[in-house]
This record gives C-alpha cells, sequence and structure tokens, in this order.
C-alpha cells in the first residue's frame, strides 16, 4: 500500500514538473499548434459555433466545483459514516481548484485574443478536470467498479469539451487546456495520496 502510494505521489510530481516545463515553453511564443489552432477558429466566437461554446463553457465551468462541493456537503450531512471522505475529498478539490488561481500570475501568459484575465493555465479546464477528478475519487469509494469506469468516461469527455468551447472562442491556446490537465493531475495525485485516498479500494495492494 505504501509503495503504491508512493508511486501515485512520483506520478503527481512528474506532472507537475510537465506543466511547469510547459508553461515555460510557450510562455513567450506559442507553438505551431496553437497558432494553427487559433487560425482556424479566428472569429468564430461571433458565429453560431462560438455561441453554442459559450453555452457549454458556462456549464462546463467554474460552476462546476461549487455545485460538486454542495454534493459533498449534503452527502456528508445525511451519510455520517461519509463525514471524513467528504472532507478529505473537499481538500482535493479545493487545492486542484486553486492550481489556476496560483499559476497563472506565475506564467503571465496572454490570451489567443484579447480578454479579460491571463490565460495559462485555463481556469475553465481546471475546473471541469478538478470536478472530474473528485468526482472518480468518490465514484471509486463509495460505488462499484463499472459505475467508477463510467465516471471517468464522463468526466474525460468533459474535460475534451470543456477544452475545446474554450479554443473555439478564442480565450485559450492548446497548451493551457493541456497545461489545465496537467496541473490539476499533479495536484490531486499528490492530495489525494498524501490523504489516504489512493490507492483506491479495489486497487491491488
Amino acid at each position: 500500500m505504501t509503495v503504491r502510494r508512493g508511486l501515485y505521489t512520483l506520478a503527481g510530481f512528474l506532472l507537475l514538473i510537465g506543466f511547469v516545463v510547459l508553461g515555460l515553453s510557450v510562455d513567450e511564443r506559442p507553438p505551431p499548434v496553437d497558432v494553427a489552432l487559433a487560425d482556424a477558429f479566428r472569429g468564430q466566437h461571433t458565429e453560431p459555433a462560438g455561441q453554442v461554446a459559450g453555452l457549454v463553457t458556462n456549464v462546463l465551468g467554474p460552476v462546476l466545483p461549487f455545485v460538486l462541493g454542495a454534493v459533498l456537503v449534503v452527502l456528508a450531512w445525511r451519510r455520517r459514516n461519509l463525514t471524513v471522505l467528504c472532507v478529505k475529498l473537499a481538500v482535493v478539490l479545493l487545492l486542484c481548484r486553486m492550481t489556476s488561481l496560483i499559476a497563472k500570475p506565475v506564467f503571465y501568459r496572454e490570451r489567443p485574443r484579447e480578454f479579460p484575465d491571463l490565460s495559462y493555465p485555463s481556469g475553465h479546464v481546471v475546473a471541469v478536470a478538478c470536478t472530474g477528478f473528485v468526482a472518480v475519487l468518490l465514484c471509486a469509494w463509495t460505488r462499484p467498479h463499472l459505475a467508477r469506469l463510467a465516471i471517468i468516461i464522463i468526466a474525460a469527455a468533459a474535460t475534451v469539451a470543456g477544452a475545446l468551447c474554450r479554443i473555439v472562442l478564442g480565450v485559450h491556446w492548446l497548451t493551457d487546456t493541456a497545461g489545465s490537465v496537467l496541473a490539476v493531475g499533479g495536484v490531486g495525485l499528490i492530495a489525494a495520496a498524501g490523504l489516504g485516498l489512493l490507492p483506491l479500494p479495489k486497487d491491488p495492494a
């Protein structure tokens, strides 16, 4: 158990290193893939595709961690045997969500088009990814294996959809969204392992 926990922690640190390296490498000049996608979707924020993306990103965004936080509060209140678990999950959720708030001033990257706030990492994608990460942990500790698999698929799909919407809207580079996933994965693994949420109940020792 201790060995596997150490592996999760190591994986988390590696993801965080990847997040920092990526942020530093794209801080001053966006790579070709960023430029190509930004050019492909330039001006789409005023078109029907951008309007749809705007509606989707209103749901797949900062509101999600608050919704999950409320769920954890209700769950802890109604099922007292899950109170400790819910508190731990709330801590992981908070730490993961803070990654964009802390990191943006560090990298100070500009957006693909004129838009308030900084660019790296995407706060919207961080919000979706951290909600999905904690939802997977919650499911793994309270639901059967098939439910865990289903929520993993849903969380991954929601994160990809949220990232795509931000790119279509022209408010984030592709690497902003990739960095968001790296940051959440890194902080999430380290925090979850430190709080005893990893390894998962079904994981081998």
